[in-house]
């Protein structure tokens, strides 16, 4: 078996670090965006905008050390100057998106993050890629470590997103044995916060809406599937500690206070004191019945883990949406 080289350690600049955020125009791409501008980065933005909007990064026009480029991250990134971390988050992310853009989502997961890590190999930048929960399926251990290699319907209809987001971590895997590559795996499980698209069809946003106009809230089968939420600001901390720790493997971030589906949406109309009622619906083919994150590596390795409540979460993400709903 080839051994791979010794991981590439850069030199250390004087002036502020560069970081190049694929798909931080969207939703968690946006927040990380705002973090790394507050802590001192240049920051280069590339995203399509297929599902991400100018408006959750407009705030930052004007700013000379935020640029956005508009461009498909499956092209070829030809940046000049230094680049010290490349943040791989271009991808869509909500089954809507990606039940009507799969092979978007396929490419995205497979060239785009060839082209990401070929931008970082060029650098000799440190990578890291958004990888998901949804690599773990619908699971069968529970919670989820990141030993767990899951359950996943590669032809069903969420086959996708499910394995552009597991090759993506065997491309970043490759490039760091074979190159010596600086790379980091962070597996997402179900975050909210200001920015989620209205209609993107995930649960939070599609919940908050229905309360505020006191239309029904639908729950999918009898409610009983499992989830965990974490607040944007706490997995961006999270994400940004991982890029700056030492370890390769995967490591989970989520919100480990799990709760079923039924209880979140009672919990949506008391934060939004709405008059709806809940309705329910067929269960999507595939959809997780338990979705929990073991974050015990999370907790040693970064000394990280979720500190905004629910209560406090949903209090933001509310106001949020009340602004812009009709």
């Amino acid at each position: 078996m080839k051994k791979a080289p010794p991981p590439s350690r850069r030199p250390r600049r004087a002036s502020a670090p560069v970081s190049v955020v694929t798909g931080g125009a969207g939703f968690l791409g946006s927040h990380l965006v705002d973090l790394l501008l507050a802590r001192g980065h240049r920051v280069v933005v590339i995203d399509n905008l297929v599902t991400g909007s100018v408006e959750n990064i407009a705030h930052h026009a004007g700013d000379a050390k935020f640029r956005f480029v508009c461009q498909d991250a499956t092209e070829y990134l030809f940046l000049d100057g230094p680049v010290d971390y490349v943040w791989h988050f271009a991808s869509p992310a909500s089954p809507v998106d990606y039940l009507e853009l799969p092979i978007q989502t396929l490419k995205v997961g497979s060239l785009g993050t060839h082209k990401a890590l070929g931008l970082a190999k060029y650098k000799g930048a440190r990578f890291l890629l958004a990888s998901t929960s949804e690599v773990y399926g619908d699971p069968l251990v529970h919670p989820q470590t990141e030993s767990y290699w899951g359950n996943v319907n590669q032809v069903g209809p969420r086959g996708c997103y499910d394995e552009a987001k597991r090759f993506a971590e065997a491309l970043t895997m490759a490039y760091h044995q074979e190159h010596g590559l600086e790379t980091r795996i962070v597996r997402i499980f179900n975050t909210y916060g200001p920015r989620m698209r209205m209609g993107d069809g995930r649960v939070v946003p599609a919940f908050i809406a229905a309360a505020l106009r006191n239309q029904p809230l639908p729950v999918f089968g009898d409610g009983s599937q499992t989830r965990s939420f974490c607040y944007c600001s706490d997995l961006i901390e999270g994400i940004y500690r991982l890029m700056l720790c030492d370890s390769h493997l995967p490591t989970n971030i989520g919100n480990p206070n799990e709760m079923k589906v039924l209880e979140f949406a009672e919990a949506i109309i008391r934060a939004t004191g709405s008059r709806s009622r809940i309705v329910f619906r067929p269960l999507p083919q595939d959809d997780p019945k338990q979705r929990r994150p073991d974050i015990s590596r999370a907790r040693k390795l970064l000394s990280w883990e979720p500190k905004v409540s629910l209560t406090d979460g949903l209090e933001q993400t509310v106001a949020w949406f009340r602004k812009r709903v009709g």
